[in-house]
C-alpha cells in the first residue's frame, strides 16, 4: 500500500516530461487514486503533493497563487473532510463533486493589503489567463475578504463564499478565486495568471498545466 501511494505521489508531482496534461474529466481510476491519497497519505506526503500547485509571487499585494485542477480538487475536498473527522468521503461523494464542478480550473490568488488601507470591501480585482497575447477571462471571480491573520495551508474546497468584514475592522487581505473552463484551455499549455484592477495589470505569474495532474 505504501509503495503504491508513493508511486501515486511521484506521478502527481513529476515534471512535465512525465505528465501529458491536466486531467479534465476524472474517470473512476483517477477518482480511486485521489481517494487513496486522501485515506492513506501522511501529512508530509500531502504537503509534497500540493507543492507543485502553488506559485510564490511575493509582489504586493499578491503573496502566492494556488491552482486547483479537478484531481487536486478531489484530494483537497476529501482531505478537508477527513481533517474534521469525517471519513465518509468515498466514491459516491467524489462522483457528486465531479458532477458539480466538471472540467473547471480554479485559480486562487492570495493577497495581503497594506495595514493602513481604508478599504471597505475587496477592490474589484479580476483574474485572467494569458497565452500568446490572448487574454482569457474567468467565467466568474469570487472575492473573499479577510479581516483576520491568514491561516496557512492549502486552499479551501469548496471555495469559501464572499463575505463582508465587520465595519471598523481593517481589511488585512483577500482571496480571489477565478474559475476557468478547462475545455477552453490547452491541458498541457503554459499560461500567465494575470491580476488586474480597473483594466490595469497588477501582476502576472506563469503556470504550467502540463506539470500538474
Amino acid at each position: 500500500m505504501r509503495r503504491m501511494l508513493a508511486a501515486l505521489i511521484l506521478l502527481a508531482t513529476a515534471s512535465t516530461t512525465a505528465i501529458d496534461a491536466v486531467q479534465k474529466n476524472l474517470d473512476l481510476p483517477a477518482i480511486d487514486e485521489a481517494l487513496l491519497l486522501v485515506r492513506s497519505g501522511t501529512p508530509a506526503e500531502l504537503t509534497r503533493f500540493n507543492q507543485p500547485y502553488r506559485v510564490t509571487v511575493a509582489k504586493a499585494p499578491v503573496d502566492y497563487i494556488d491552482v486547483v485542477t479537478p484531481f487536486r480538487r478531489m484530494v483537497l475536498a476529501g482531505s478537508a473532510r477527513r481533517a474534521l473527522g469525517d471519513r465518509s468521503f468515498g466514491q459516491r461523494q467524489a462522483l457528486d463533486l465531479v458532477a458539480e464542478s466538471g472540467a473547471r480550473l480554479d485559480v486562487y490568488v492570495e493577497m495581503t493589503f497594506h495595514p493602513q488601507n481604508t478599504y471597505i470591501g475587496v477592490p474589484a480585482y479580476d483574474v485572467a489567463l494569458s497565452t500568446d497575447g490572448r487574454r482569457i477571462a474567468a467565467l466568474d471571480t469570487t472575492r473573499v475578504s479577510r479581516g483576520t491573520p491568514r491561516i496557512e495551508g492549502p486552499p479551501a474546497v469548496p471555495a469559501p463564499r464572499a463575505a463582508a468584514v465587520p465595519l471598523g475592522t481593517t481589511l488585512l487581505g483577500a482571496t480571489l478565486i477565478g474559475g476557468f473552463d478547462l475545455d477552453a484551455l490547452a491541458p498541457a499549455g503554459a499560461y500567465d495568471v494575470v491580476v488586474e484592477l480597473s483594466g490595469e495589470e497588477v501582476m502576472r505569474a506563469p503556470i504550467m498545466l502540463g506539470a500538474l495532474r
